[in-house]
């Protein structure tokens, strides 16, 4: 992969992948760390790329933020702030205030579940890309889909 491709496609889902790892960690300073380290072994390793460019710098930055957790106790995620999760549409601060508590739910359940759900359900990401992401078959990511939407219900009142 040439030094521009690499660029112009890190360009393209540099967005998604900031709010991917800041909808894990709840914390936009720890994300944006995180991203720029994956973007940095995603930039070495490119001559070894192929395949869907996105897939593959998710799953740096999902191993990225696994090496984070095992150096550093995890902190408590705070979903709530705007820019750490963000649902299509381009809604304005009124209509914000519905995804209160769906960001709350979020950052209730456990880590994998939330990955697998953000990743679905928010970046719009096929479920082979997922299991690709975080390593792991076809039938868990479907799995921890099932799983994470039924604890949200749990935790969102209807």
């Amino acid at each position: 992969m040439t030094r521009e491709r690499f660029i112009t496609e890190a360009r393209t889902c540099q967005g998604q992948l900031r709010r991917f790892l800041a909808s894990l960690c709840g914390d936009t300073a720890l994300a944006d760390d995180i991203a720029q380290e994956a973007l940095v072994r995603a930039y070495v390793m490119s001559d070894r790329f192929s395949g869907n460019f996105k897939a593959w710098l998710f799953r740096i930055a999902y191993n990225c933020f696994i090496d984070n957790l095992r150096r550093v106790p995890p902190p408590a995620v705070d979903l709530t702030a705007p820019e750490v999760l963000h649902v299509a549409g381009g809604e304005q601060s009124d209509a914000a205030f519905r995804h209160e508590e769906l960001k709350r739910a979020l950052s209730r359940i456990p880590e994998k579940e939330r990955t697998a759900i953000v990743l679905h359900y928010f970046e719009d990401l096929p479920i082979k890309d997922i299991a690709a992401i975080m390593d792991i078959p076809a039938g868990t990511v479907k799995y921890y889909l099932s799983i994470g939407r039924n604890h949200l219900k749990e935790h969102i009142r209807l």
